[in-house]
């Protein structure tokens, strides 16, 4: 646990900085208001609540928002392929920046879940991975286009499967 805080914090840009002093700042604010107004307690209660609100959701959606937008890619799914001698599924695929910054790494996650023709089961099986497998690729530069190959091994499944493709790129 330790090590995943310790990575995040390692992994956070300027504009991550910036997008929480703003986020403090924003709170401040509406705490000052809330005191300012007292004398209207309904308005001063609601601005105190919404204000530890947003001190609690924005840092999380701003977060999210903003490196969707900072670190866009596409990934495409070319091929998958069962192994017969051996247990494992080989997935190749491409990944492209379409960002306007350059990438330092890419994580890039392969997860492979199984199928069903019941349309529930196959949306919960999408979060429940039978299997996941990740790489890490170096400098991609703007507009490139890199192909790539994952080995998901051992992979025992005997049934159906379909694989999805997620990189997280900074």
């Amino acid at each position: 646990m330790n090590y995943k805080i310790t990575s995040f914090i390692d992994g956070l840009i300027t504009y991550d900085y910036i997008l929480f002093g703003v986020i403090l700042l924003v709170f401040i604010l509406l705490i000052i208001f809330s005191v300012l107004l007292r004398k209207k307690k309904i308005l001063s209660i609601f601005l105190s609540i919404f204000s530890f609100i947003f001190l609690l959701i924005s840092p999380f959606v701003g977060y999210s928002i903003m490196h969707n937008e900072l670190f866009k890619n596409q990934t495409t799914l070319v091929s998958q392929k069962k192994l017969n001698f051996t247990k494992a599924v080989v997935v190749y695929g491409k990944l492209k920046n379409i960002s306007t910054r350059d990438f330092e790494s890419c994580k890039i996650t392969a997860s492979i879940h199984k199928v069903s023709s019941n349309k529930l089961k196959e949306f919960i099986y999408k979060f429940k991975s039978l299997q996941k497998m990740s790489i890490l690729e170096e400098d991609i530069i703007i507009a490139n286009e890199i192909n790539f190959k994952i080995v998901v091994s051992p992979f025992t499944y005997l049934g159906d499967f379909n694989t999805t493709l997620e990189a997280n790129c900074r």
